[in-house]
């Protein structure tokens, strides 16, 4: 199988598929870009985001929008309010519209979502943090993590494949993950701030930070989450490698934009 994410477009959203994932036929998915939707502004124009300072109506088409590419309705999306923690939920049909619509209605402090149940929209949300998808295709079941620095730390990639293995019986070797775009090393420079968690809690952390003047170092977060998956055992990982900072056109970025930007989703749905 072909192990790449692949740039799409449909009624002028770009976005972006896996092509593993595509090809399993069992999942509807994306990574959204900036593109093609109805927000204005610092949020122009595809933002996914409620809880930042867009209209809740415009934000609320550009869901749509994606939803009708995935052929999916947002009562059937659950969305969860992200703390840069490692809690995962698993979804059932009872949560299905969760935070779809309105913010206040989304999963409390949530950062990974996993599901067996087919036609439930899964999305996280994103500009600059590491988000993750992972699909089981023996078992039929799906996840999405957000990784921040933080989320990194504590090994939120990692807990939710645990979490899939607890709860469904997945094996991490049959599970396939994508790593999607993030701010890459060319553009996150941390402070001992981020580095002296990251040393005290991954065993790997040499590998993934790079020393850049006194007191400040590059990190790589894809490759952060890509090696906690490792250890674990997940059988396919497929990394975008896209710098959310350094392609300004196809994305939003927290840390280039100064903090007031839009949001990217990945979503996922068991077909």
């Amino acid at each position: 199988m072909l192990k790449i994410f692949k740039l799409k477009e449909k009624s002028g959203i770009r976005y972006y598929i896996i092509e593993e994932l595509a090809k399993t036929g069992l999942v509807d998915h994306c990574f959204t870009t900036k593109i093609g939707g109805v927000s204005k502004g610092d949020y122009q124009s595809l933002n996914m985001g409620q809880h930042v300072d867009d209209d809740l109506e415009k934000v609320n088409e550009n869901r749509r929008r994606v939803g009708s590419i995935l052929k999916a309705d947002l009562k059937d999306m659950v969305a969860a309010k992200q703390i840069h923690d490692n809690k995962v939920y698993i979804v059932s049909d009872k949560d299905k519209g969760r935070g779809a619509l309105d913010y206040k209605g989304a999963i409390e402090e949530i950062d990974a979502l996993i599901t067996n149940k087919r036609g439930i929209l899964l999305s996280s949300y994103y500009a600059d943090c590491t988000p993750i998808i992972l699909l089981d295709p023996k078992k039929k079941v799906v996840g999405l993590a957000h990784a921040g620095w933080k989320g990194t730390v504590k090994k939120i990639g990692e807990k939710t494949v645990i979490k899939m293995s607890e709860v469904y019986g997945s094996n991490p070797e049959d599970i396939i993950a994508g790593i999607g775009p993030t701010i890459g090393p060319c553009c996150y420079q941390v402070d001992e701030r981020v580095v002296g968690p990251l040393s005290e809690e991954l065993d790997y952390w040499k590998e993934v930070v790079e020393e850049d003047e006194e007191a400040r170092w590059r990190l790589n977060l894809s490759l952060a989450n890509k090696k906690g998956l490792e250890k674990v055992g997940v059988g396919s990982i497929i990394e975008s490698k896209l710098c959310t900072s350094c392609y300004s056109e196809l994305f939003f970025s927290y840390r280039r934009d100064g903090g007031r930007t839009g949001r990217m989703a990945s979503l996922i749905k068991l077909k």
